[in-house]
């Protein structure tokens, strides 16, 4: 019988559903790493308690070459002065010193597929996609807040 190696499964197991990186974050045990153009989350908001570390600067840093759309999305942010020191320190920081699962995060959940592979062929094996991304967060959060003003009506019915 042939069985994968724990390496290729591990290789292929790229994303998680947002609900397990939530809890990941919220047993301390994951930390997301928000991807996204500064002006990205300018424009739509953020993931409360998220790293922003966008993923154009660091396929550059790390001399990865963009493609057409990625260097049209960076032109038009103003990126910060990070350097690949920083960025390997803000990693490492994340990853070994508070022993975090990094759980990456965009828009959609496409960019972070990318940067999760990234990570990982930079010998970070416990790097993760959020699948959805900050849509997925986003269609959640609304849902929770209808609930919690649904729940806060009084029943109309009773009398």
């Amino acid at each position: 019988m042939n069985l994968p190696d724990a390496a290729a499964v591990q290789q292929e197991q790229l994303e998680i559903t947002l609900a397990t990186a939530t809890e990941l974050c919220e047993l301390g045990l994951g930390c997301m790493v928000d991807i996204r153009q500064g002006f990205e989350i300018e424009l739509k908001g953020a993931i409360p308690g998220t790293t922003h570390i966008p993923l154009c600067e660091v396929k550059l840093l790390l001399g990865h070459a963009l493609n057409e759309d990625e260097q049209d999305t960076l032109d038009a942010g103003t990126p910060s002065a990070i350097d690949v020191q920083a960025f390997i320190r803000m990693v490492n920081q994340i990853h070994h010193v508070r022993d975090c699962i990094l759980l990456c995060v965009c828009n959609s959940g496409r960019r972070s597929l990318v940067a999760a592979r990234m990570l990982r062929s930079l010998g970070y094996a416990r790097a993760y996609s959020v699948q959805g991304g900050f849509q997925a967060w986003k269609a959640v959060k609304a849902q929770a807040e209808a609930q919690a003003q649904g729940d806060a009506q009084p029943d109309q019915n009773r009398k």
